[in-house]
């Protein structure tokens, strides 16, 4: 065994190429329309030339939100090259994207909620059908007493004799055809990025982003003299964010709670102000915003209002499959 591109405020508009529209799709938003509801927004595609990012899922754990949780696609001229969390439904738009498990160098799991690794067993599997031979990493968040490290989360899944997954067993070890997942937990300081992957071209920094009591990172990526930086789910507390984000091209961060959100969901992430803060201390060249909730939907020129008090560059409000090339 072979185991509606978002708006742009403060900039230029994103180059983009539109998709197809069939004419039972046009027949399904005119539907979605009449009924009053929102209709999935699909972005443009990718040039295939370059550095581009590409939000494989904009929102959070939500179904009614009618986005796809968490996930964050890198190509390099062409070739998916890194993926950063792999959300519930973002596997199928891993697949609209064109993109091949084959061509990954790496996987980065920013921590182990639903919204952001519920498709890995989804990618695993599809790839049997594909043509990768040689080992994929998949780094992780070391666990707690409360969420287990990445390599027993990937155990749990895959272990030969214990995994829910457990037919799909050979790709813990790479045998009987099937290449190995390389899988690493990342146990790291709070005080400052640390390198965590460097080869083919890219470097990864990750750090600690503080999500409450969820082992959770944020990652900087390094391709070609440009820096993707991604704040993953964070209350936005470790003033470390700031080096991470510090003069990134495109800083990707999550839009989960409003401003005046208290308790739990406070806890959990950051609203628009320290967003603006962050942004604004790092010097970031363009900040997409992503992982919306219905507390945060139609709430985008409140969010844009705020942020700005500290932020002055580009703002973007990502949908799914929107694909943003990074230039010099």
């Amino acid at each position: 065994m072979k185991s509606e591109q978002g708006k742009e405020f403060g900039g230029h508009e994103i180059p983009r190429i539109r998709r197809p529209v069939c004419r039972q799709r046009l027949l399904l938003l005119f539907i979605f329309w009449g009924l009053g509801t929102v209709a999935p927004a699909y972005g443009a595609s990718c040039t295939g030339q370059g550095l581009e990012v590409q939000v494989l899922g904009s929102g959070g754990p939500e179904i009614q939100d009618k986005r796809a949780s968490s996930a964050y696609l890198v190509w390099v001229d062409g070739r998916a090259r890194v993926l950063i969390d792999a959300g519930s439904g973002s596997a199928n738009h891993f697949g609209d994207a064109g993109a091949q498990v084959e061509d990954l160098d790496i996987i980065f799991l920013t921590h182990l909620h639903v919204d952001h690794a519920a498709d890995l067993p989804v990618l695993v599997k599809s790839s049997f059908f594909g043509n990768r031979t040689r080992p994929l990493p998949v780094l992780g968040p070391a666990g707690n007493n409360l969420y287990p490290a990445t390599t027993e989360f990937v155990r749990l899944l895959f272990d030969r004799r214990s995994g829910a997954y457990r037919y799909l067993g050979d790709y813990l070890t790479g045998e009987n055809g099937a290449y190995a997942l390389q899988v690493k937990d990342l146990p790291l300081p709070e005080d400052r990025p640390t390198r965590v992957f460097d080869a083919g071209g890219i470097t990864a920094y990750a750090l600690p982003s503080g999500h409450g009591p969820v082992p959770s990172l944020a990652h900087r990526l390094e391709i070609g003299g440009l820096v993707l930086a991604f704040s993953g789910d964070t209350s936005g507390n470790n003033k470390a964010l700031v080096d991470l984000a510090r003069e990134a091209d495109i800083f990707i961060a999550h839009n989960a709670v409003p401003e005046e959100e208290e308790g739990v969901g406070r806890a959990l992430h950051m609203p628009p102000s320290v967003i603006g803060k962050i942004a604004g201390e790092a010097r970031v060249k363009k900040l997409v915003l992503a992982h919306f909730m219905n507390r945060t939907l139609g709430r985008e020129k409140e969010t844009v209002s705020l942020i700005r008090k500290n932020y002055g560059g580009p703002i973007v409000m990502a949908n799914d499959l929107d694909c943003y090339p990074v230039k010099k």
